[in-house]
């Protein structure tokens, strides 16, 4: 595993010399913080891939309006590099192969991320934790529906593990990242059968009782960033 705690260093776009168009340059500039990130990303629609599988790249997800989490997390990336983040992405591997991942960051000594996703518990975590294990853990309970289970993490450095590979700026899917995110060690999470099963009976019971809406019945919600309000209707 890879950590590379950062700060923010500055409110300027540094001269990195990635070839931003103009537009890309100064939304980069207005999204300096976590936080500012996450409101894009919270408004961008969720890139259900309609037309086949997709991994864009930063400059395609601003074209196209829609991103997944693994594209999300690349788009945070890719911006917050920019105001002097490391380029860290956590993988939270799942039973299902259904694995999610979030761009995260240090600040003031404690852990945060930056996350879209399809449930609402999978989005944003303010910078609280103490770790990046306590930070994966705060996704546990909220990753089980009908199928899902977390059962290990990993935090890796995308420019340490890329090299100069294109990551932000590909006109094309950039499939090689997450080929990378696949195959790099994750650390093990081990959680009590007798919780998940409880928390798998909750999440379809309270499915089935309100219409299919997921749930944010979660403690710990105090922590998370703000969510879709696609979620809050």
């Amino acid at each position: 595993m890879i950590i590379n705690g950062g700060k923010r260093i500055s409110n300027k776009v540094k001269h990195s010399g990635h070839n931003f168009l103009p537009a890309e340059r100064r939304l980069v500039g207005q999204l300096r913080r976590p936080a500012d990130v996450q409101r894009y990303l919270n408004q961008l629609p969720y890139n259900t891939e309609p037309a086949g599988d997709t991994l864009r790249s930063f400059r395609q997800v601003v074209r196209r309006r829609a991103a997944h989490c693994l594209e999300a997390a690349l788009f945070a990336a890719c911006v917050l590099e920019q105001h002097g983040y490391p380029p860290l992405l956590m993988g939270l591997e799942s039973v299902d192969m259904l694995d999610h991942v979030i761009f995260v960051y240090r600040h003031r000594g404690r852990w945060g991320s930056v996350a879209r996703s399809r449930d609402p518990g999978l989005h944003g975590r303010l910078p609280v934790f103490a770790s990046p294990r306590a930070l994966a853990l705060s996704y546990v309970d909220p990753y089980v529906d009908y199928t899902g289970r977390v059962t290990g993490f990993a935090v890796v450095d995308v420019n340490r593990e890329m090299g100069n590979y294109d990551w932000r700026l590909a006109d094309t899917n950039i499939w090689k990242v997450e080929r990378m995110l696949l195959e790099f060690p994750h650390q093990r999470i081990v959680t009590s059968d007798s919780r998940y099963h409880t928390l798998k009976r909750k999440y379809r019971e309270y499915r089935h009782a309100h219409g299919g809406r997921k749930p944010i019945y979660y403690a710990g919600r105090d922590r998370w960033t703000a969510i879709p309000d696609e979620f809050l209707g």
